[in-house]
């Protein structure tokens, strides 16, 4: 080697050799130095047999108990289902009725695919349907977002399946099964959050508890709701254990931003090039922060520089998501959703409108504010106290974390359950994040509160059974008398035995009555109306009707409507707004122009809707009628303008000219009129 030489004392002796010192080159260093701190590295001794037994009973349990418990509610909603409605023992028209407005035109698209000759035929029908609504061609599949019914047929067919159960209690049996995905995920996300499957069990027993508020599986099945839920749930379970696992550089994080770009694009393929997706500013917002991680450049910490950086980045992001989102918008055709904009205003009080569909829609239940029975259900199961403790000490803990990042304070790789610092952990900044901003909606608009309530439980659950978070809240009132960590596991444990002691003894004997009580859904009047439909009416024929119904009759006859029960659609909005006239104060001219202009045979008036007397005032259809046409004063709505003609769902079963000369009435019973609309108009005197 050059620079080294031999030198020899004496004849005797072993020989030295001395070896000139070579500075190493840059690259050689770093490389040797990545080898002395892997060798540095703690190699993690192995653990006795005995630990590793106890670990694997630990999670054989936690594994059993959380299948187990997907599986029990998957059965007590089959049985809360068959008590509800007698299913078994009914006709299948009967059992068909039980599927109401949108959920009947979901289960009808199922139907149709197991009579189409091929799953190829079937899938093109649904694209271009032609035979729902009259004088409209529809894609099903994207409008409606049939993939569940695609996929249940097939499995239906592929797996005979229809040699031994029937169509329908496959499709609900499927939708159960979903139900019990969605609980075990619930209960795998609380036990990789706390470490601890009686956070599982908690969140269980929370979520059936509140399922009132959790789910509304009981009263609508096919719901896009839950075929949904259960895979959100699924994904964040799994984002729940790639963030727990020690996740220490940015660059890891940064897998998680591809992710949501996968997703988004694939989205827009499954959605039939939905350019929505595309202009949506979340897509927006992950392509700038994973070009910002791009220019990041390596500065050191603490340095002025460093600090100059950090409000350069942010700046970047801010800047790259709003200019991304514009340039996508200019260069990518899209519908701009100026209704929903419209809708927020009017919701918040920042304009008001005459608009029938749009006040119909804010008179709906799920688009108002949460009442104050929600609350009070929730406080009653003692979930919302919990939650808020929970919330507060992980909220506070994570500003903690943000106030040391800014002063540029050194944070650990690694957070033992000592440090008591419970919103270093990834998983816990991300569901914080995510349960405030779905409860800001939740509090805002009621139908949400079922894509936030489970979240309460979950996180709820995993907080009162963490020993990090009773550290977290000790460390900060500087325990003395007991030690802190001690006192935390205590509470960890004992804090969710006494909960669910206390639910046990309260709800548990509901939960049995309820399947021990025999309901009915007794709807006499609807059979009656479907079945003479199918018997007297022509094939050819096409029904109108308030859009609820018009899906019940898409399913149980098959016969073509002038609309649906759906909201994503102008025409359809418009649609159902000119059908909903036959509850105003109109002609017998009018009316039957509109019903005409739709190619319509027939017409059914309902009495519940007519004579609608229990909903909130200024909510039934036919006072939103009468603001949208000018026959009531908005601004003082006991004062009514004058209108020549009385309302015509009342004229017209009065029998007398000139509605007898365009509409003849065929059908009746007490809840339905039907009326044949006259091709040929014979005026009587």
């Amino acid at each position: 080697m050059a620079g080294s030489f031999v030198r020899r004392i004496g004849n005797k002796g072993p020989a030295i050799e001395l070896r000139q010192r070579k500075k190493p080159k840059s690259s050689e260093y770093k490389e040797s130095a990545k080898e002395k701190k892997i060798d540095d590295t703690a190699v993690p001794e192995r653990a006795p047999k005995h630990v590793l037994l106890q670990r694997f009973a630990k999670i054989f349990i936690g594994c059993l108990a959380a299948v187990t418990s997907g599986m029990m509610y998957a059965l007590y909603l089959s049985a809360y289902h068959e008590r509800k409605f007698w299913f078994s023992n009914r006709q299948e028209l009967e059992r068909e009725i039980t599927f109401q407005g949108d959920s009947a035109i979901y289960y009808s698209y199922y139907k149709d695919m197991l009579k189409a000759p091929s799953f190829e035929r079937g899938v093109y029908e649904l694209t271009h349907n032609n035979k729902t609504v009259s004088l409209k061609t529809i894609n099903a599949v994207q409008q409606m977002s049939l993939y569940p019914e695609l996929i249940a047929s097939v499995l239906y067919q592929a797996t005979g399946s229809n040699e031994i159960i029937e169509p329908v209690y496959f499709y609900i049996g499927i939708v159960f099964g979903l139900q019990g995905i969605y609980v075990t995920a619930l209960f795998v996300t609380s036990w990789i959050m706390s470490g601890t499957w009686l956070a599982g069990m908690l969140t269980v027993a929370w979520f059936i508890i509140n399922r009132v508020d959790t789910t509304r599986i009981e009263y609508s099945i096919p719901l896009r709701e839950n075929w949904a839920l259960p895979y959100f749930a699924c994904q964040v379970a799994a984002l729940t254990g790639y963030l727990k696992s020690n996740l220490n550089t940015y660059g890891e994080v940064h897998e998680v931003y591809k992710i949501y770009i996968f997703s988004l694009f694939l989205g827009y393929l499954l959605q039939f090039e939905n350019s929505a997706f595309l202009v949506s500013p979340l897509l927006s917002l992950v392509v700038a922060l994973v070009l910002v991680k791009c220019l990041q450049l390596n500065v050191k910490k603490g340095t002025f520089v460093a600090k100059i950086m950090k409000v350069i980045n942010f700046y970047l992001v801010c800047t790259l998501t709003v200019t991304l989102n514009i340039i996508m918008k200019t260069f990518v055709p899209h519908k701009e959703n100026g209704y929903m904009l419209k809708f927020l205003e009017v919701k918040f009080g920042l304009n008001i409108t005459k608009n029938f569909t749009m006040n119909w829609l804010l008179c709906q239940k799920s688009l108002q504010a949460p009442s104050q029975d929600f609350f009070l259900r929730l406080t009653q199961s003692s979930l919302l106290p919990f939650y808020i403790l929970v919330l507060i000490i992980c909220f506070l803990s994570i500003m903690q974390v943000i106030f040391r990042r800014i002063n540029d304070k050194s944070l650990k790789k690694a957070v033992t359950l000592e440090d008591g610092r419970i919103g270093e952990r990834p998983e816990i900044i991300y569901h914080v994040i995510h349960t405030i901003l779905l409860g800001s909606l939740a509090m805002v608009i009621e139908g949400l509160k079922y894509l936030w309530t489970p979240y309460v439980c979950m996180l709820a659950a995993s907080g009162v059974c963490s020993p990090e978070l009773w550290t977290t809240l000790f460390k900060w009132f500087r325990l003395r008398t007991v030690h802190p960590i001690l006192l935390a596991l205590i509470l960890s444990m004992a804090v969710p035995t006494i909960i669910g002691f206390s639910l046990w003894k309260e709800f548990f004997p509901r939960l049995m009555t309820e399947l021990t009580e025999l309901q009915e859904f007794y709807d006499p009047d609807t059979v009656e109306l479907m079945t003479w439909i199918k018997r007297q009416a022509p094939v050819a024929a096409v029904f109108a009707g308030s859009p609820q119904l018009m899906g019940v009759i898409k399913l149980c006859t098959g016969w073509m409507v002038t609309s649906l029960p759906l909201y994503n659609d102008d025409d359809l909005l418009k649609r159902n707004e000119n059908i909903y006239q036959i509850y105003s104060k109109r002609s017998a001219e009018d009316i039957y122009k509109i019903l005409t202009s739709y190619k319509a045979n027939y017409l059914i008036v309902e009495d519940a809707i007519c004579n609608e007397v229990g909903t909130m005032r200024g909510c039934r259809v036919k006072d939103l009628l009468d603001i949208a046409n000018g026959h009531v004063d908005c601004e003082e709505s006991d004062k009514l303008t004058y209108s020549k003609y009385g309302r015509f769902c009342h004229e017209v079963k009065i029998n007398y000219s000139p509605y007898v000369n365009y509409f003849t009435r065929v059908y009746w019973n007490r809840s339905y009129f039907v009326y044949k609309i006259n091709t040929v108009i014979s005026f009587q005197s």
